[in-house]
């Protein structure tokens, strides 16, 4: 048989809301409850990893009932993942241990961290009988774990409905992930826009992450996945591409119809902001003070690189993802390597201190 590389995807979770942070998001939350994680980070410094994946019982239960891609396979003792656009992984359960993920975050002198959807699944882009009870399963899964996890909700999007969001928060996620391809390019902004502005008007902020856009393969039925491309081909690729897409298109076209919505960029945006000066040089916006409501999450990048940002965005616009299981910190010098004062204020920030929640727009 041949050999299946460890897997890179995971179940997502994000921080619900308890009147002590300090506490785990065990139970349904009523609105607007969420928003008191964010406000008591005011008189608690913590130190939150705000993008992690966990993969539940409940999501893999619910993948492996499934005929079509994504669906999960138990072979030869090894549970594994099998995508459309990707090739297959296998998901070493035992790692997954709520216990041990936790064990993880202590070690790494972390307070909390926030698990999402892993949108290279394709399944927020299923058709909505589909796609519905996979996510309830990831959601039944996530808000079960305990302390200190926290959850991003995830929707679906055919036939998108804002009430989901409401649901959602309603149930303790602090707010929600989409796939990056949602949001890669002017017309898709438009079509995300219901739900952009449901978020805003609930004080919740929007998580960016790595993922497919509608009539990707993931959704078409798939394609043959070449054996010649090597393993880290997508995520340096079509992830790049797609969530600097994303940042774009919410530049032009998110941003003025959504003045006061927070916004995280999974991966420091893929360093868009670095395409600055080539963005002014083909008729673009002019390089202008940072937008104080978009930030940027570190995953997969170390302390040079980070820094390098943070000297274009400010350094209080970064805040601290890691992507575990999918990338280890550690290898890259992280979290050892953040600069933890200005990111634990801008973590306070995007998650929805009530300050910023009123805070004026400027564009990037």
């Amino acid at each position: 048989m041949r050999e299946i590389p460890p897997s890179r995807f995971g179940v997502l979770a994000v921080a619900g809301v308890l009147q002590d942070p300090l506490q785990p998001f065990k139970r349904p939350l009523r609105e607007p409850r969420h928003l008191l994680f964010c406000i008591k980070l005011i008189d608690n410094l913590m130190k939150i990893d705000v993008h992690q994946h966990l993969w539940t019982e409940p999501l893999v239960q619910a993948l492996a009932t499934r005929s079509e891609f994504p669906f999960v396979r138990r072979e030869h003792g090894l549970t594994v993942l099998y995508l459309a656009d990707e090739r297959p992984y296998v998901i070493d359960l035992s790692a997954e241990d709520p216990a041990r993920r936790a064990a993880l975050i202590e070690r790494d002198g972390l307070d909390r961290a926030l698990v999402c959807l892993s949108s290279p699944l394709g399944i927020e882009w299923l058709p909505r009988e589909q796609a519905s009870p996979l996510i309830d399963a990831y959601h039944d899964g996530a808000l079960s774990l305990p302390e200190p996890f926290g959850v991003w909700a995830a929707i679906a999007l055919d036939q998108a409905d804002p009430d989901d969001i409401d649901r959602a928060l309603a149930r303790g996620c602090v707010g929600l992930s989409l796939p990056a391809g949602a949001l890669a390019g002017v017309e898709a902004v438009t079509a995300v826009s219901p739900l952009l502005a449901r978020l805003e008007a609930r004080g919740a902020p929007l998580l960016v992450h790595p993922g497919p856009r509608i009539g990707a393969p993931a959704h078409r039925g798939g394609r043959e996945t070449s054996l010649e491309e090597p393993l880290w081909w997508p995520a340096l690729t079509r992830y790049v591409a797609g969530v600097q897409a994303a940042w774009l298109a919410f530049l032009a076209a998110g941003r003025p119809r959504h003045p006061r919505l927070r916004v995280v960029f999974s991966m420091l945006a893929g360093l868009a902001p670095l395409q600055a000066e080539r963005l002014a040089s083909r008729g673009g916006p002019r390089p202008s003070p940072p937008d104080p409501l978009v930030f940027y999450e570190t995953s997969s990048y170390g302390p040079a690189t980070v820094r390098l940002l943070g000297d274009l965005v400010g350094p209080e616009q970064l805040l601290y993802g890691s992507d575990r299981p999918v990338v280890e910190p550690a290898e890259l010098g992280m979290p050892e390597g953040v600069v933890w004062g200005p990111t634990v204020e801008g973590t306070r920030r995007a998650l929805g201190a009530r300050q910023t929640a009123t805070a004026p727009a400027v564009p990037v």
